[in-house]
């Protein structure tokens, strides 16, 4: 066993400045751990859960930021969307009205042929009519050549024809009786005052004339209207034929007619009818289509 040594006088202890050194560094050691600490609660001055609520808003701001970028996506689009329904309802206003108008073009087309059709038929019966008087005048110049070549060679001075008394025949006509006259001669007939006191109405006596003129088949129309009318026919020697044709026209009317025979070429006088004599109203404009006749039911 090893021997302590003997300490001299002149060694020297350490021990004091161990003592102080740990201490030093245990005192470090402990403001270290408070700086550390004080540190700690200097940066993050919360608790764990104001920490969360923290992040909570930092998430729900972006999370807003984001929303309110979707929201100006939204505007934007619910605005081109208004846009396009404002078109789509133009567009439907435009279609509509040119629906309309195609429709209404139909019906203009369909009206435009009904006047040109009309305007046709009134320009045929013209046509008509226009030959008729055409063929009376030169059958009428014919007959006047014939005369005066009798009348030169028979060697008769012209002299003044007395006119033609024309006398109720019969028993007479029932009271109210409104009578009308239509003188029947070579090709013609001639309406005698029905609407005016100081006209006649002269017309051709051929069949295409008479189904086609305004103011005869007007003058039937009224007289068919009223059973007290009678139309009577004055037949000169020569106009047999233009009673029938105007007779056949007035019974396609319907209205009342008789024959009254007329002898010689005199003026007519009607003196003995004149509180008989009826009048009608003034026909239509020659452009105007005659009126029909009724359609009587087949039996």
């Amino acid at each position: 066993m090893a021997e302590r040594r003997s300490s001299s006088g002149n060694e020297v202890s350490l021990f004091p400045f161990l003592s102080i050194l740990a201490c030093l560094i245990g005192a470090l050691v402990l403001i270290i751990v408070v700086l550390v600490l004080a540190q700690a609660d200097k940066a993050g001055g919360r608790t764990r859960e104001e920490l969360q609520r923290a992040q909570e808003f930092v998430r729900l701001e972006r999370e807003l930021q984001q929303r309110v970028k979707d929201d100006a996506v939204v505007k934007k689009k619910l605005e081109e969307l208004l846009k396009l329904q404002k078109d789509l309802q133009e567009q439907q206003q435009r279609f509509l009205q040119f629906r309309k108008l195609v429709t209404s073009s139909k019906e203009v087309q369909r009206q435009n042929q009904q006047i040109a059709d009309d305007l046709k038929k009134q320009l045929d019966d013209l046509l008509l009519e226009i030959e008729g008087i055409i063929k009376q005048q030169a059958e009428t110049r014919a007959e006047v050549a014939k005369l005066m070549e009798e009348i030169k060679n028979r060697g008769i001075k012209s002299k003044e024809v007395p006119p033609v008394v024309v006398q109720p025949g019969g028993s007479g006509l029932p009271e109210g009786t409104r009578v009308f006259f239509v003188e029947c001669s070579s090709g013609a007939l001639r309406i005698l005052e029905a609407w005016d006191k100081q006209e006649s109405y002269r017309l051709a006596a051929n069949p295409s004339v008479v189904v086609a003129d305004v103011a005869y088949n007007h003058l039937l129309s009224q007289l068919a209207a009223d059973s007290k009318s009678l139309l009577l026919f004055l037949v000169r020697d020569d106009g047999q034929g233009a009673f029938i044709n105007g007779a056949g026209r007035a019974g396609e009317w319907g209205a009342r007619f008789g024959k009254l025979p007329i002898p010689g070429r005199g003026e007519l006088d009607l003196q003995y009818f004149a509180k008989l004599r009826g009048k009608v109203p003034p026909p239509p404009p020659p452009t105007s289509p005659p009126p029909a006749p009724p359609v009587k039911p087949s039996t």
